[in-house]
């Protein structure tokens, strides 16, 4: 198996790893309990062990208290029924006709007996249960009688089937017939008329349920939610008594309750830690591959999920205020100054998805970690100084206050007292979570290191020992620096790169040449070039060594990774040029001279800000040994040195673009123009100028000449 397939099967193992123990470790956070609790586990029926008493005071909505409120509002309405039916109306009165007119025709057929005409009138369906004195009055009525009868039956028929008859009241409306039958009546036509209008009723009003349903979810819903004050130190429920449902609330209300294990419930935990973890492993390997890939950044990631895993699980379940103290958006800064804003991003949606889970599935609660977070992630896309995580702190705290009173309004409805302070902690949350995020990063660059911004400004700053160590003893290389990330920096802001990451890594790509500062010319002053008296290996030697000084000056120093890369990859895999064309002149046959000798080491720029500093390196260093007079010659030193470069192929494995190299090329020769303007010569300075250089030992100019050729060419005398 080669290394590379190795090493890919390695990582492949340590993400799988990772993600395991993430679920794992998640899961038991999620399901159990992390400290001893003096909560008890009780259940509706079970027997109070011992008196249970508030331990402070609380005011909480009582969910069971309102929604008895609503159900009683709801069984104080009144059944809704439709409005009498007209068409059923119409239809009785045209039946009570037709019964009439039967009548009639009964009661006038001369050859049947009483017995027969009393059986006819029965065999109605409506009179069927008339009683047979009633009937024998009907058919003993004298003709005028009935007449009258007959009008008064449709009648009042008519009136009671436009008031209406329920049919659930359809034996009180029969009751009330004969207050409507007219007083002009004798009482046997009375007695007829009652009796032949309650067998002819029908119902023509009935229940209406879905207006009956909406009736009663209207005073549902005007019903005000019903609040339980408890004092501290009240009993809520007494030793031997049955806990209630009622005292069961107010015990979770103040987090005295425990559930028993439910192992369903921890396996429904597992699950959702799995598919949290399997959403940011698909995430991360979409968007973020680096930090998988990446050891130390997996490994960062993972501690910085369970720890504040852990804070969730301590702080939210609480019932106080302390759940609105959780510092989501720490974790979000860290993670963005650290992994990048687009990790921030997915690890603040599933972590304020933990925090809903853990605050017995509160929506509010859900939403202001995530809001925050999100906010958090957004304020601090460009971490570029101390001030982003202040205004961060501002913004996170205005986010959470927007949300809880989105969620808190109508005040009416709400203790006042308890809404202030969940908004006074709420806004407190962004200057704490900002004051984590920057201990937490000072610890987290050198133990991890990861490059973060804070570490970069302390090391940009002059009196960190090993810029010391390079001005007290290096200080022309040291100037030479200052320069080199002078021209870096302001390529960097042109096209999109780090300009605080290139100005340090400028910084400290030659603090190797602290170890023999006299073999470099910036540091000779005027002096005996060494390298007259040595062989070209050796020169050579020492040349490309100060690579591997300076990254074991680094390590020493304890530079992060990021800005010890910039040491051997501003040289890449450049050839000492002077002293290969000096060992070519000394043996006279090429083929005994190992080129490979007189070659950096490399690797090439892996980044544009790497690229950026070998660039900047060898132009300054051009341009200080030619010295060109008018911008157009300057502009030639540069093209030159770029043509090399690329012609060598050192910015083949960055990811670095010619358009962007254009705008490169145009900001050097700009700040070129600045640094290297031509000074007015009095004659003093020429005088001495020309004293000077009679003085100069024989080949002390080879140096300047010979550096500017290696930095065009490959590199030589850096």
């Amino acid at each position: 198996m080669s290394r590379s397939s190795r090493k890919g099967t390695g990582a492949w193992v340590r993400v799988v790893l990772a993600a395991l123990g993430l679920t794992v470790v998640a899961t038991l956070i999620l399901a159990f309990p992390l400290l001893p609790s003096r909560r008890l586990v009780l259940e509706v029926g079970d027997v109070a062990p011992r008196d249970i008493r508030s331990p402070r005071q609380i005011s909480f909505k009582s969910t069971i208290l309102t929604a008895e409120q609503r159900r009683r509002a709801a069984e104080a309405v009144e059944p809704v029924y439709t409005l009498p039916d007209a068409e059923i109306a119409r239809e009785q009165l045209e039946r009570a006709r037709q019964i009439m007119d039967y009548l009639t025709s009964v009661r006038a057929d001369p050859y049947a007996t009483l017995a027969q005409k009393r059986a006819w009138t029965l065999a109605v369906p409506e009179l069927a249960d008339l009683p047979p004195a009633d009937a024998d009055a009907l058919l003993a009525l004298p003709e005028e009688s009935w007449g009258r009868v007959q009008l008064e039956v449709l009648d009042t028929l008519g009136e009671m089937m436009r008031q209406g008859v329920r049919e659930d009241q359809l034996d009180e409306a029969r009751k009330r017939v004969g207050s409507l039958v007219g007083l002009d009546l004798s009482a046997e036509e009375t007695r007829v008329t009652v009796a032949l209008v309650q067998r002819l009723i029908v119902p023509n009003s009935f229940y209406d349920a879905e207006a009956t349903r909406a009736a009663q979810e209207r005073a549902q819903e005007e019903v005000e939610p019903t609040f339980r004050s408890i004092k501290a130190g009240e009993v809520i429920v007494r030793e031997g008594e049955q806990v209630t449902a009622l005292d069961l609330e107010a015990l979770q209300a103040l987090g005295l309750q425990q559930s028993r294990t439910n192992w369903a419930d921890i396996a429904g935990d597992g699950i959702l830690a799995l598919v949290g973890v399997l959403l940011l492993g698909v995430f991360l390997a979409r968007f973020q591959p680096d930090v998988l890939w990446e050891g130390r950044k997996l490994l960062l990631l993972v501690l910085l999920l369970l720890l504040f895993l852990l804070l969730a699980r301590l702080l939210v379940p609480d019932r106080t205020v302390l759940r609105y103290l959780f510092p989501a958006p720490a974790l979000s800064m860290l993670i963005t100054a650290t992994l990048g804003p687009q990790v921030s991003f997915i690890v603040s949606v599933l972590m304020g998805g933990v925090v809903g889970l853990v605050g017995n599935g509160s929506l509010e609660l859900a939403t202001y970690a995530i809001v925050g977070g999100l906010t958090a992630t957004l304020a601090m896309r460009r971490v570029d100084r101390l001030g982003v995580l202040f205004r961060s702190a501002l913004l996170v705290s205005l986010a959470h206050l927007a949300v809880l009173l989105g969620f808190y309004l109508p005040l009416e409805e709400r203790d006042l007292v308890e809404v202030g302070l969940r908004l006074l902690v709420a806004a407190t949350n962004g200057l704490v979570s900002a004051s984590m995020a920057l201990g937490g990063l000072f610890v987290i660059g050198p133990l991890f290191d990861i490059i973060t911004t804070f570490r970069l400004i302390e090391l940009s700053r002059p009196d960190h020992p090993l810029l010391r160590r390079l001005l007290q003893e290096a200080p022309g290389t040291y100037h030479h620096s200052l320069m080199v990330a002078n021209l870096a920096e302001q390529a960097a802001e042109l096209i999109g790169a780090d300009p605080l990451l290139t100005r340090v890594g400028a910084y400290y790509h030659d603090i190797g040449k602290i170890t023999r500062p006299y073999f470099f010319i910036e540091n000779q002053m005027g002096g005996v070039n060494p390298h007259t008296r040595l062989d070209p290996y050796t020169s050579a030697e020492i040349i490309t060594g100060h690579v591997q000084d300076g990254l074991e000056l680094a390590r020493r120093y304890r530079l992060p990774a990021r800005v010890r890369a910039f040491i051997p990859e501003h040289h890449g895999t450049r050839r000492a040029g002077f002293q290969y064309e000096r060992a070519l002149e000394l043996v006279g046959d090429p083929e005994l001279v190992n080129e490979a000798d007189f070659h950096h080491r490399g690797p090439k720029p892996q980044s544009k800000e790497t690229a950026l500093v070998m660039l900047a390196d060898s132009c300054e260093a051009a341009v200080r040994a030619r010295q060109p007079k008018t911008p157009e010659e300057l502009a030639v030193v540069v093209d030159e040195v770029f043509e090399n470069i690329l012609r060598s192929g050192q910015l083949d494995e960055c990811p670095i673009t010619m358009r962007e190299l254009k705008r490169v090329r145009d900001s050097f020769i700009s700040t070129l123009k600045g640094m290297f303007h031509p000074r007015v010569q009095y004659p003093e300075a020429k005088e001495e100028q020309r004293t000077e250089h009679e003085e100069r030992p024989v080949g002390a100019e080879a140096p300047l000449q010979a550096e500017f050729e290696g930095k065009n060419e490959t590199a030589v005398l850096d």
